[in-house]
């Protein structure tokens, strides 16, 4: 694949940004069958956030152009090959991970319509509708956002200066993989659909781990690069199942409970395989210390915010504290990784615990310093769930540079689920 070329011929509409429904992490669809089995009667409204105001979307990205990626997203349907493979093939050594009707349901969805507003040189796009059809547009809207603010950029690139800049940055993910796989037992994932550059640039960098590093990587979160290149679907689920859940808690009782719920919920649903736990929406010293006895026999834990080493440890202590033991737990790091820090968490913690990486931006989006003004520098884009059935939903993280909610609600969930002081850190990507 000349990719540069591909960039300096672009044409959307035979080469559109989201190509498929399962252009998409694994996680949202598991998440959404279990959504759409629990709670796919709920409201719920998705708005983009730009973390990184300096980065003025609106002013880069030409409208038109956006709506028109928009208005592709909405018109895909699952295909045949797609839904086969969904229906039969094994995830995690499970066959018929997806239901019948299930899969009935998706086979006939279409995305619902989206709001788009142009606000003080950002966008403000939301999404609105029953939670299993609005989910659906988190990653094909970041995916579409982040490319097309680097076709603006490329865009006054001339065809030679492109061919170098991609050779560049396939030689700083070389540089990455020879590093890597120094690493004995090293078992690496990409997580990098989100806020990748490009499809075809993350298709190409799984490529490149599947060669360099053999069996040291594990999989990919896109459905649809695993699909094609036949290698494993990586995910279990993420804080959008908590949030909404606490939004609909009623009382106090209810929302610290609400976590807790929605474990019961996935344990349910999946028959008791993809057990691994994701505690930092509301801290995860006060998740683990009021963690029902059952949780401590899950298989392990995936640790997105604050201090990764920190977190580690006190996952670490937890398991002791309840008579298991922690080298045969899982530890999955996967907040702004980089190949430094993936080194350094895989030696502090090796041996203590059984330690995996999803490994994000940083992998399929790292084009920093390549381009004058560092105009390709990835940045902090989220699409998250603010709303369900009208009321709120809050993060707290472990880190309060995350946080996202009103703050009367803020310092609310903060008392009822016991945060004290955090130590706030710079939010990358």
């Amino acid at each position: 694949m000349d990719i540069a070329t591909r960039v300096h011929n672009h044409n959307w509409r035979i080469d559109p940004i989201v190509r498929s429904l399962i252009d998409t992490d694994f996680y949202k669809l598991l998440m959404c069958q279990s959504i759409f089995r629990n709670k796919r009667d709920t409201t719920v409204t998705f708005s983009l956030i730009n973390r990184s105001r300096e980065v003025r979307l609106a002013d880069l990205v030409d409208e038109g152009e956006l709506r028109e990626q928009l208005d592709h997203v909405r018109s895909l349907r699952l295909t045949r090959g797609e839904s086969t493979w969904l229906r039969g093939n094994t995830f995690y050594g499970k066959r018929q991970m997806f239901r019948s009707d299930f899969m009935e349901w998706f086979e006939a969805l279409r995305l619902p319509p989206y709001h788009l507003e142009r606000r003080d040189g950002q966008y403000e796009l939301t999404f609105e509708g029953s939670w299993p059809e609005v989910m659906l547009w988190e990653i094909p809207a970041l995916a579409v956002l982040m490319e097309l603010r680097g076709r603006a950029v490329l865009r006054e690139m001339g065809k030679f200066e492109l061919q170098v800049l991609y050779a560049r940055a396939m030689a700083r993910i070389w540089e990455k993989v020879e590093r890597l796989r120094r690493i004995d037992g090293l078992k690496l994932a990409d997580f990098g659909t989100r806020r990748r550059h490009s499809f075809l640039w993350q298709d190409w960098c799984v490529q490149a781990m599947q060669e360099g590093l053999g069996d040291k990587f594990t999989g990919t979160s896109n459905c649809r690069i695993a699909m094609r290149r036949d290698i494993e679907a990586i995910g279990t689920n993420a804080h959008e199942l908590p949030m909404v859940y606490a939004a609909l808690a009623d009382t106090d009782a209810e929302l610290a409970q609400a976590p807790y719920q929605v474990l019961a919920d996935w344990h349910e649903e999946h028959d008791g395989n993809l057990r691994i736990i994701l505690p930092d929406t509301y801290g995860t010293e006060g998740f683990l210390k009021n963690a029902p006895d059952w949780l401590a026999s899950w298989t392990g834990i995936r640790i997105d915010s604050g201090d990764p080493a920190v977190a580690a440890d006190i996952a670490i202590r937890w398991w002791k504290d309840r008579g298991e033991d922690p080298t045969t737990k899982l530890v999955i790091f996967s907040d702004g990784l980089d190949v430094e820090k993936i080194e350094e968490l895989y030696a502090r913690f090796n041996g203590q615990v059984k330690v995996s990486f999803g490994w994000g931006t940083m992998l399929t989006n790292d084009f920093r310093g390549l381009v004058p003004d560092d105009a390709l520098a990835p940045f902090s884009l989220v699409c998250k769930a603010v709303s369900a059935n009208g009321r709120p939903t809050v993060k707290l993280s472990d880190n309060p540079n995350k946080a996202m909610g009103p703050k009367d609600e803020i310092a609310r969930y903060k008392r009822v689920f016991g945060v004290g002081e955090q130590v706030a850190q710079d939010v990358l990507v």
